[in-house]
């Protein structure tokens, strides 16, 4: 086996791909690129589009895909490119790229069209593989017991018998990354890291990890890895590379931006669309661990309306069927006598119904899919199987489920196993490495090493496209756990599992979200104040707050939970413990019952830029929450703020991650300065949402943060329309808006709307208009209105207001002195003097 100097011992398992001068590849020009051939070796390198190459490498044999549905099949695109060799390398450019390969050794550089270095490959050894046997473990499900564990029942089955059933390739792909340059994506991981440089990621699915094999760089640049596997990304002194624990081919995918949102959409262009979600899914979602019966779940919608607290969806979460039975698609009659009757009573108080839904098959469900061949093992489906997918669909989900009038889905459990979710783990839990090779052992054995991270892309992909044969009528949401590159396009949005109330942990949730959104899949959430709260008997259930909603210090992290989610897509509070209704913390007049009901408040006053910003995604590829970097890529010292956030094309959110009243089991206030230090990117002016203060960028400041609100500023030249004050997301379709100017530079902003809740949009059944500020001569032009849609409100009175200090600022709405128009879909436009 060879060495290679500069390659560490790590690296001894594998075959280092090195070659001298004498052993150059023969290259051949094909549509859209190259082959490259040397003795076994292939390697194609194709342009997808001018922006976008795909590199496919096999040491020996015939190029073939890794079997995933990451990518969807491309349209052939008539791509002008030129190519050109001499005996050191062959190049290929683009009117956006120039790639260089190296004749002796293979590796590739990656240049943009003015000849700068965006990207290279190591140039002594850009990849290695060692073959490896597959194997197959088939389980005996007849043969099995039942552990009961905080991640519900677990079936443990004998191992009926292993068996080799074909080869692959464990493989790294090396890479030398640049100074300066900062790296994110990868998914949800919950170390705390958001620039991702220097670091090591172990990519699988885990009820704590959501994994999506996504690079973006502030360099322009993002990799997509079309791998089933799990992986490794692996950044140190010693060497920069991927590692694929399992595939056909080496198979990825550079794709050029420069911006950030140029490089996701790219991403999308390759693995799909983001769908629009429902209007009502903007709105608030109260949840728990969970309402028992039929009964508690109108009590509670019913107390929302009652005391004017405004709600859209409601939740019920695991263990409304046979006790015995985990994950049944069918409601027990003894807690839930007449299901239809229940969804009908909450559809009935203008709320949404989401329902927890697993991916197991037990009891009759067992038996039926197991006769047909449709159950991995453990009780798992096989949603990798398009019948399976169909009759989990048909034959249970929709006729139990759906046809009650269910509304949006939560997959629970859709990794859909955990190796170290039990006491016996405790000893591993801070070893990242101990926990990936135990938690990938269980992943390998049921799913198989090729597809080990795929689960959740199949079974997301059977709701999605089965809940669409049966109605268009409602849009797919699919609030999920597990993730991979793709589902994107299958509407979902992913929450970070089951974590613990500690301050320390909360901090480390944000950069986790940020780099999953990073990757181009803009749906993430979290639990508003951690799944559990209290110290149980295993290393992931260890919350700092005994008392729960009574202890004072957990009403200020709750609040600060709430504010960080008041920035996300889904504004969600769920939990174990203790309940999360607003009135368990309080009541009016209590700071932090007051601070809740000021944030749900914020977040229907901003639905008509939310909706709007989600077309954004729909429409123009673009993200709602994202990394600083997205925007300021070439401001170095946005590069690892972790506690920073975009929402929108206008606002930067610093949540509060520490404690500043209370702490945990105390009744004493801590006396600590309510403020923190925020940096305000350079490039642009900043407006205090709060106060509006306008304030430089480029500079750090030390912010307010009472318990009422976290800093959030707003960029100058920001349009920011905003409704009602509502109990539900469509009572007042007819209100005035407030039309926020942040004034300072120009600005533009379109507004979508539709009818909120069906796929006719696909077929351009909406409305667009468009708010233009000129800054100079402070004229707002509204456009015409463009295309219309059934229930359309035809005319709304627009109330403008230039932001200033105290004037237009937080919740509170446009001041006496603003300037109106009744704005009817022709082109108007306003001077404003004041």
């Amino acid at each position: 086996m060879k060495k290679i100097a500069i390659i560490s011992i790590l690296l001894a398992m594998f075959t280092p791909v090195v070659f001298s001068q004498k052993n150059n590849w023969c290259v051949t020009k094909q549509d859209g690129g190259i082959q490259m051939n040397r003795g076994n070796e292939t390697m194609n390198v194709k342009f997808v589009n001018p922006s976008v190459v795909r590199i496919q490498y096999v040491p020996e044999g015939e190029l073939t895909d890794n079997g995933t549905i990451i990518c969807l099949p491309q349209k052939p695109e008539n791509i002008k490119w030129k190519f050109s060799k001499s005996k050191t390398k062959a190049v290929m450019r683009s009117s956006q790229l120039t790639v260089e390969i190296d004749m002796e050794t293979g590796y590739i550089r990656y240049k943009s069209s003015d000849g700068t270095t965006l990207l290279a490959e190591n140039s002594l050894c850009p990849r290695e593989t060692e073959r490896i046997a597959i194997e197959q473990t088939v389980y005996d499900d007849s043969k099995s017991h039942v552990e009961k564990t905080a991640n519900g029942d677990l079936m443990v089955s004998e191992v009926a018998s292993h068996r080799t059933v074909g080869t692959a390739w464990k493989a790294r792909q090396h890479f030398q990354w640049q100074d300066k340059e900062a790296l994110y994506g990868l998914g949800s991981h919950q170390e705390g890291y958001m620039n991702l440089r220097g670091t090591m990621q172990y990519l699988y699915q885990h009820n704590l990890k959501a994994t999506i094999p996504v690079l973006m760089s502030t360099k322009g640049y993002g990799l997509l890895f079309d791998v089933g596997s799990t992986m490794i990304f692996h950044d140190d002194k010693e060497g920069s590379y991927i590692q694929m624990d399992a595939v056909n081919e080496i198979d990825y995918y550079f794709m050029y931006g420069p911006e950030m949102d140029d490089v996701v959409a790219q991403y999308r262009s390759l693995t799909g669309k983001v769908g629009m979600m429902p209007r009502w899914l903007f709105g608030y979602a109260q949840s728990k661990e969970r309402y028992p019966d039929q009964a508690t779940i109108d009590s509670v919608v019913t107390r929302f309306r009652n005391e004017k607290i405004p709600l859209d969806v409601i939740v019920q979460d695991w263990n409304y069927w046979k006790p015995q039975w985990w994950g049944h698609k069918k409601f027990r009659s003894d807690a839930y006598p007449d299901p239809k009757g229940m969804i009908d009573a909450v559809h009935k108080k203008n709320a949404h119904f989401m329902l927890s839904l697993w991916p197991t098959a037990n009891g009759n469900e067992g038996e039926e899919m197991g006769a047909k061949g449709y159950v991995l093992g453990r009780g798992i489906y096989d949603a990798y199987n398009p019948e399976a997918r169909k009759m989990y669909w048909n034959n249970y989900v929709n006729p139990n489920l759906f046809s009650h009038g269910v509304d949006a889905w939560w997959c629970d459990g859709s990794e859909p196993i955990d190796g170290d979710w039990n006491s016996g783990s405790d000893n591993i839990a801070n070893n990242p490495q101990a926990r990936y090779e135990k938690n990938t052992k269980e992943l390998h054995a049921l799913l198989g090493i090729m597809r080990s991270n795929t689960f959740s892309l199949n079974h997301s992909r059977g709701i999605y496209e089965n809940q669409r044969r049966t109605t268009l009528g409602k849009r797919v949401v699919n609030l999920t756990r597990s993730t991979y590159a793709g589902q994107q396009r299958y509407g979902t949005v992913v929450w970070n599992g089951d974590t613990k109330a500690t301050w320390q942990d909360f901090a480390k949730q944000i950069p986790s979200g940020l780099n999953y959104m990073a990757t181009g899949s803009p749906y993430w959430t979290i639990d508003a104040g951690a799944f559990f709260v209290k110290k149980g008997y295993a290393w992931f259930w260890q919350g700092e707050f005994q008392k729960g909603t009574k202890d004072m210090g957990y009403r200020e992290f709750y609040v600060r939970n709430l504010q960080f989610c008041q920035w996300l897509p889904l504004f969600r509070s769920h939990g174990t413990d203790c309940a999360r209704e607003p009135w368990q913390f309080g009541k009016q007049g209590d700071i932090f019952y007051d601070a809740i009901i000021e944030q749900i408040n914020l977040r229907y006053r901003l639905l008509p830029y939310n909706y709007s910003v989600a077309a954004s995604i729909t429409f123009n590829n673009r993200s709602m929450t994202r990394p600083l970097a997205f925007d300021f890529r070439n401001d170095i010292r946005v590069h690892d703020i972790k506690d920073q956030l975009l929402f929108g094309p206008s606002f930067m959110a610093c949540p509060v991650t520490v404690p500043m009243y209370y702490e945990a089991d105390s009744k004493e206030l801590t006396g600590k300065e309510k403020s923190r230090q925020v940096y305000l990117p350079k490039g642009t002016e900043w407006i205090d949402f709060y106060t509006g203060k306008k304030y430089e960028g480029g500079q750090n400041i030390i912010a307010p943060a009472p318990i009422d609100h976290i800093p959030v500023y707003v960029r100058t030249g920001s349009i920011v329309p905003m409704g009602p004050l509502q109990q539900y997301s469509s009572e007042k379709p007819d209100a005035q808006w407030e039309i926020r100017i942040y004034p300072g530079a120009d600005g533009e902003f379109t507004v979508y709307e539709d009818e909120g809740d069906n796929y006719n949009y696909e077929q351009g059944t909406y409305a667009t208009y468009t708010l233009k500020w000129n800054d100079r001569a402070r004229q707002l032009t509204v456009s015409n209105r463009k295309g219309s849609y059934p229930g359309m409100t035809k005319s709304r009175i627009l109330n403008i207001v230039v932001v200033g200090d105290g004037k237009g600022v937080g919740v509170s709405h446009a001041p006496d002195n603003h300037v109106s128009i009744d704005y009817d879909g022709t082109e108007k436009t306003v001077i404003i003097n004041n």
